[in-house]
């Protein structure tokens, strides 16, 4: 009996890279834009967007290992921060997200779509996890 096996793992790309920056917009304006992520491996991954803990910055000057394995995407406009995450959509402050998980088939990709609505006057910035399972 031969028996054999192959260890992997999943291999993605992040278009554009971190960070999203929808600059200044007028109150009550509304920007989208569009992130890729592509699965270039040969294993099929589900992948999960959150919230990054409030101690983010702390973590990215850990180890380029960190930083590889929980890719972060940046927005910046004006506004409060509110955190929900509701049907397939993340909701940020200003930000929406979404999808925010799924599945991503060999050689497939997933349009991820950041949506700002510019609330209150001021700055508002978030950072977002991209975790792909698997890495």
């Amino acid at each position: 009996v031969r028996v054999s096996a192959k260890a992997l793992y999943s291999k993605y790309s992040i278009e554009p890279a971190s960070p999203i920056d929808f600059g200044t917009m007028i109150k009550g304006a509304k920007k989208t834009q569009t992130v890729v992520l592509e699965n270039k491996g040969m294993l099929n991954f589900k992948f999960l967007i959150h919230q990054a803990p409030r101690n983010a910055s702390a973590l990215e000057g850990t180890s380029s290992k960190q930083r590889e394995s929980a890719p972060s995407a940046t927005k910046h406009s004006a506004g409060r921060k509110s955190s929900s995450e509701t049907q397939g959509h993340l909701n940020l402050g200003m930000f929406t997200v979404s999808p925010c998980s799924g599945s991503i088939g060999l050689w497939g990709q997933q349009k991820i779509t950041v949506e700002c609505l510019a609330g209150q006057e001021g700055t508002c910035e978030e950072q977002l996890y991209i975790d792909i399972m698997g890495r």
